[in-house]
């Protein structure tokens, strides 16, 4: 998995993730989304060497974002936006990608997660639970923005399993056999520390 921090930046092979700090401050969804897309564009033009002008970013039936423009190159990616980090996942399977912010003072859903998510954030020492369930929702979100459902894939019906500071493993009763992802945590620009996660399906 290569992670890298600018748009001007190409990847070397596929998966990669894109973890870019932007000063933009989009004041709503639609500008959130413009943010993704235009971005989005500056990183694919790079890495297939062509102008931005020539690609374009639609979605397929499922909601995902997809390259609609130059078609044929087999290539899937993943969007986020979040305090001032955008992100974006190239790759040439199903990919999810997300970021999330850690929040010192907040709660963890509990009763959105799986027994065994709950399980072990009550296990951690309290100062360890905000950058262990930001980790682990990241990963979570990745998830369904891979298989394209979002959570209309209720959050609590597959676990996340955290195995080390970058990597995490999902177990979907649905699926025949657990699925490896990628994590890390970043700063951005001194508003905090995020998790971001990205899942690719076989």
């Amino acid at each position: 998995m290569i992670w890298l921090d600018s748009p001007e930046v190409t990847a070397t092979a596929l998966p990669a993730a894109w973890l870019i700090v932007t000063t933009a401050r989009p004041a709503n969804l639609a500008e959130r989304s413009l943010l993704r897309r235009e971005t989005a564009r500056r990183v694919i033009a790079r890495q297939l060497g062509l102008p931005a002008d020539e690609v374009c970013i639609d979605h397929d039936g499922k909601g995902r974002p997809l390259l609609a423009r130059p078609a044929g190159r087999g290539l899937h990616l993943s969007l986020a936006t979040r305090a001032g980090v955008v992100a974006v996942a190239l790759a040439q399977r199903f990919v999810g990608i997300d970021i999330e912010r850690i929040d010192p003072a907040a709660t963890p859903p509990f009763a959105a997660l799986h027994p065994a998510e709950g399980a072990m954030l009550r296990a951690l020492p309290e100062a360890t639970r905000p950058l262990a369930f930001a980790r682990l929702w990241s990963a979570k979100e990745a998830y369904v923005k891979a298989l394209g459902t979002g959570f209309v894939r209720a959050p609590e019906s597959f676990s996340v399993t955290l195995l080390a500071p970058d990597r995490f493993e999902i177990d979907d009763p649905l699926r025949s056999s657990r699925t490896a992802g990628t994590g890390r945590a970043i700063e951005n620009g001194g508003q905090g520390i995020l998790a971001a996660a990205i899942v690719t399906l076989d």
